[in-house]
């Protein structure tokens, strides 16, 4: 739980990568203290870039159960900072990220970020790939959103 991903894009034809980043708590705090930093900082993203809606990955069963124990904390963080601006949250299992930006469920890191990069048209993969990871749930979600599908 030391680095999540935030990403914001607009429009659909063509979408545009507005802004992309990482926040990170120091790994040697207390877990209470990184999860209040996690919340200052998404707070403050929501206040700055003034979204329309949130879009987060789903937890998804992890065979590390620590892992799944600090994703979990981290997006009910997500899911409270959301919560207080009033906006709406979907959520995006893995694969379907993977498939609405790679058109394979099954695709890598590199290839999801190969593929933001050219759908954004960045001269780069973002880096680190966590915020690359955020721009790819945010076109899941524009994708979803321009196609009709239920959100």
């Amino acid at each position: 739980m030391s680095v999540t991903g935030y990403g914001l894009v607009e429009g659909t034809n063509p979408p545009t990568a507005h802004t992309a980043g990482v926040i990170r708590t120091d790994t040697d705090a207390e877990v209470s203290e990184r999860l209040g930093e996690l919340h200052q900082g998404l707070s403050e993203i929501i206040t700055d870039l003034d979204p329309d809606v949130i879009a987060l990955e789903t937890v998804f069963t992890n065979r590390n159960l620590q892992t799944a124990i600090s994703v979990g904390r981290a997006s009910g963080v997500a899911l409270l900072a959301a919560a207080q601006a009033g906006l709406r949250v979907f959520e995006y299992v893995p694969t379907a990220v993977k498939s609405a930006v790679t058109g394979d469920g099954s695709a890598d890191k590199k290839q999801v970020q190969a593929m933001v990069a050219r759908l954004l048209r960045l001269e780069e993969p973002p880096q680190p790939a966590d915020a690359s990871d955020a721009l790819a749930i945010a076109l899941c979600h524009l994708r979803g959103a321009a196609l009709g599908a239920p959100r």
